[in-house]
């Protein structure tokens, strides 16, 4: 048994494990995001355009709901909800292109930073070489003399 928790430690706390973690969690929080402007802002235009009508409420009824007398539910509605199946495809296609959108965004930093960093470094100016210095000093000594 403890050669098997040896091995689930080596796993959990790997670097690539960990990163995969925050960025699962990100990306939930960021799900989110995009959910709510799918909802709040996107789908209501579009039911401006459809004539009021709500993705989420578009649905084919199979069987309507059968009441009794007193107005209680006998027997639910069968009804397919494609409204919201269009609302998570829309929903799918901006996270996607959001990520999209990062992802290029963050690939284009990264090379402009590997070329900043592979672009050679300004040349020094180059001083006198052992051999010119030493032929300077020498000079020198022969000149106080």
């Amino acid at each position: 048994m403890s050669k098997f928790f040896e091995d689930f430690k080596k796993f959990a706390f790997k670097g690539n494990v960990i990163d995969m973690a925050v960025g699962v969690v990100i990306g939930s929080a960021f799900g989110k995001i995009v959910t709510s402007i799918v909802n709040d802002l996107i789908m209501p235009i579009f039911g401006a355009i459809t004539a009021g009508a709500q993705f989420s409420s578009l649905k084919l009824v199979l069987s309507p709901a059968v009441l009794n007398e007193a107005g209680e539910v006998v027997k639910a509605e069968a009804a397919i909800t494609y409204g919201n199946l269009i609302q998570n495809v829309v929903d799918f296609l901006l996270i996607a292109f959001s990520i999209f959108v990062f992802v290029r965004f963050v690939n284009k930093v990264s090379e402009k930073m590997k070329k900043e960093e592979a672009a050679p470094a300004p040349e020094e100016p180059k001083g006198p070489t052992q051999e010119e210095l030493l032929a300077e000093i020498r000079d020198l000594l022969k000149a106080q003399k």
